[in-house]
């Protein structure tokens, strides 16, 4: 039913923004599809930095993933991500319940997206800063986008350090979680009106006691994060690399700090939208911030709508069959008896 529910809101835009749509269709010969091509590769690259950051968490922890069935579940969570507009919770539920079919603890399942959410905003902040860089060099950051520019670093800088107060104490993060969890039970009755708890408290405090401990582990060899670190860095570039390709197979060289900006803010909105995949607030955004930095819209559009499908495209796709054959399997989240 959510992916029907995706669908039908991609087709509404794609209604919305039908004749921006045929004026890329009647100049698609002009497209280099030899550059779009390169998006392959980038995706590709994209998965392996991510299967990679988490088989090195899980190694810190003393968990041994094997490499092909992280990939998978890396695609699978790629796909809850998208259909479930809910900034990342459900994908870390999911990916709790997956992970332990393949040995490892809820705990450190969950400790593993938290810290990877932490060092995506860490990794990303220097890309940031090198972006408003690029604009102010070409006489590009005028007013408005220095403010969107700061508010997202400083957005960036106090999400890392209240993340970082928060798993710092036992205290702090198990009422933090219990406070998340009750919003959870709380939203989840709305719908299972016979359910009003869902997530037995008691059992997830034990869980996030279990976080902390795990997290505390973390901590003791904190030189072994390097390579998370890397792996997040690499992330964060291939899906700017990605949008930047676009506008190559368009043959114009735009700059590349203008890109960095529009998908951060763009990506920001996506984490607090109520539609699948952010669909429509995330293209307008990134439209908007695009235009901005001086890109004009006759090509920020078509380049935004075409990245988007594209994108969309080779997340959703390989995502589905892979959290298809896992529920199909058994491997998903098991229905509570009524």
């Amino acid at each position: 039913m959510l992916t029907i529910i995706t669908l039908a809101f991609l087709a509404l835009l794609i209604w919305g923004l039908r004749d921006e749509i045929r004026e890329v269709l009647n100049d698609i010969g002009k497209v280099n599809t030899f550059a779009l091509l390169l998006l392959i590769p980038l995706q590709i690259i994209n998965y392996d930095a991510y299967v990679r950051l988490y088989r090195s968490f899980f190694k810190i922890l003393d968990e041994k993933t094997d490499y092909w069935p992280m990939f998978k579940v890396t695609n699978e969570l790629n796909f809850v991500n998208q259909i479930l507009p809910s900034g990342g919770v459900s994908g870390i539920s999911y990916f709790s319940i997956r992970m332990r079919g393949l040995g490892v603890s809820g705990a450190k399942a969950t400790l593993a997206q938290a810290m990877k959410l932490l060092l995506l905003f860490v990794s990303f902040q220097p890309l940031l800063i090198l972006g408003v860089l690029l604009l102010a060099a070409r006489g590009h950051a005028g007013s408005f986008v220095m403010l969107v520019a700061g508010s997202l670093i400083t957005l960036l800088i106090v999400g890392t350090v209240l993340g970082v107060y928060i798993i710092e104490s036992r205290k702090r993060i198990s009422s933090t979680l219990l406070f998340l969890t009750r919003v959870a039970n709380g939203f989840i009755h709305l719908f299972r009106r016979h359910s009003t708890e869902t997530i037995n408290l008691a059992g997830a405090e034990v869980a996030f006691n279990n976080v902390y401990e795990n997290y505390v582990v973390l901590k003791r060899n904190w030189r072994q994060l390097k390579w998370p670190f890397i792996h997040t860095m690499v992330a964060n570039v291939t899906e700017i690399a990605k949008l930047y390709v676009v506008y190559l197979a368009f043959g114009e060289l735009v700059n590349v700090g203008a890109v960095i900006l529009a998908y951060s803010v763009a990506n920001f909105a996506g984490l607090i939208s109520v539609l699948p995949a952010g669909i429509g607030i995330y293209e307008a955004l990134m439209t908007g911030v695009l235009v901005a930095t001086g890109i004009p819209a006759s090509l920020s559009i078509p380049v935004t709508i075409m990245y988007r499908v594209l994108s969309m495209t080779m997340v959703l796709v390989p995502g589905y069959f892979f959290y298809h054959r896992a529920i199909s399997k058994g491997l998903g989240p098991k229905p509570r008896p009524t």
